[in-house]
């Protein structure tokens, strides 16, 4: 698995990079709110924007790509975040910056949904072992995210903005340095492409139980720090035993789990246990060592399921799997993308309810998931788990994208 091209490395090391910037923002909340007189409400816009632009963004990934060759978007994407990073560190209002992060969000779009095929199709080895790679690279971008965020925040709210556009233009030159052209394939997506595919009811169901379980996700990433009240490196430092927990199970945990029980129980158990944990917080809400043991436990639970939802993604439909990948995005991403501002409303009034609505939400998408498991089963019905994407049993629902 380990034994990759340049290709897979040089797009796997942006991603890292790419993924510094969903938790590099938390040990600043507190501080850009301080600094600039703004709500936690206010500040957690800087999710909301980033990720509702982000989710719609994703329908148009794969026009692109099919248009200009997978390189050339990666290098775009990179290219808008470093903008937009870069210009959200130098603005003066809390509108400023979610208007700035709104523009990241659309750099992260052309870039998350085509390194994730890139590295699938460059990739040694199975469909999993491409994943895992990628998740090993989202795993260790949002683990070191927050720690260089505190890092840089204790010196300036401002710095970790510029901190993420300084290493996003390092990870551009090694795309443009390392990864071979790529023309842009003979058959063309069309625009509409993944929202046609979400007609297949196992992509469209684990596409809504990911929205329900970024509820519980972005509650913990964007409310926690406020109840914390904690200074940015100590949060920072907090939200990095998150990370590597998350690391570490999604790359060595989530594949045992799924050899051993199954792809189905090993999500079911990853939820329920971050349910859990989220109930717990939210019973401890004024106890900051309940705050940081559940942080950091819950990096466990989003590790397997973070590999193991987007490895079923990957091979739940008969879609490509650029397509795949921009469809569930679009869903979990653009329907989660108020799960941050409300958290920061409804915590302004009872800092322990978002935690309570965060479990919720998250044993909602286990009973979500539960209702497609035909499809799901499917999956580990074939060796390997599935080692090149499922055909459905119900092919008859399939969605087939053709030409533009």
């Amino acid at each position: 698995m380990w034994r990759q091209p340049k290709t897979v490395w040089s797009v796997a090391f942006a991603c890292v990079i790419a993924f510094m910037g969903i938790g590099l923002v938390d040990p600043i909340l507190k501080p850009i709110a301080d600094d600039l007189g703004a709500s936690a409400s206010q500040v957690s816009l800087l999710f909301t924007s980033y990720m509702a632009v982000m989710g719609v963004a994703m329908l148009g990934t794969g026009w692109v790509s099919s248009r200009v060759g997978a390189k050339r978007t990666l290098l775009i994407g990179l290219l808008i975040i470093i903008i937009g990073a870069g210009l959200a560190g130098a603005q003066d209002s809390v509108n400023g910056i979610v208007a700035f992060r709104a523009v990241w969000g659309l750099g992260n779009a052309l870039f998350i949904a085509t390194a994730l095929a890139t590295i699938v199709n460059a990739a040694r080895g199975s469909v999993g072992q491409a994943i895992i790679l990628y998740e090993a690279a989202l795993g260790v971008g949002i683990a070191t995210g927050p720690l260089l965020g505190g890092w840089l925040g204790g010196h300036s709210w401002r710095w970790p903005f510029w901190g993420v556009s300084g290493l996003m233009l390092i990870a551009l030159v090694a795309i443009l340095a390392t990864l071979p052209p790529t023309p842009a394939p003979a058959k063309r997506s069309s625009i509409s492409a993944p929202l046609r595919a979400l007609g297949h009811r196992g992509l469209l169901t684990v596409g809504i139980t990911a929205l329900l379980y970024n509820f519980g996700f972005f509650t913990l990433l964007a409310w926690t720090p406020f109840p914390l009240g904690m200074g940015a490196h100590q949060v920072g430092l907090i939200f990095f035993g998150w990370g590597v927990l998350l690391a570490f199970t999604s790359v060595v945990v989530a594949p045992r789990l799924q050899r051993r029980f199954g792809t189905v129980p090993g999500v079911v158990g990853a939820l329920l246990g971050f349910a859990l944990v989220l109930a717990g917080m939210a019973l401890g809400t004024e106890h900051k060592p309940v705050l940081v043991v559940g942080v950091i436990l819950a990096g466990a639970f989003l590790g397997v399921n973070n590999t193991l939802i987007t490895e079923t993604v990957m091979k739940v439909s008969p879609v490509e799997r650029g397509v795949a990948s921009a469809a569930y995005s679009f869903v979990r991403f653009g329907g989660g993308a108020v799960a941050p501002w409300l958290a920061g409303k409804i915590g302004e009034r009872a800092a322990n309810v978002p935690f309570w609505i965060g479990a919720g939400a998250v044993v909602l998408a286990v009973l979500v998931l539960l209702t497609a498991l035909p499809y799901l089963n499917a999956v580990d019905a074939q060796p390997g788990h599935g080692a090149e994407p499922a055909d459905s049993p119900l092919e008859a629902e399939a969605v087939t994208v053709g030409d533009a």
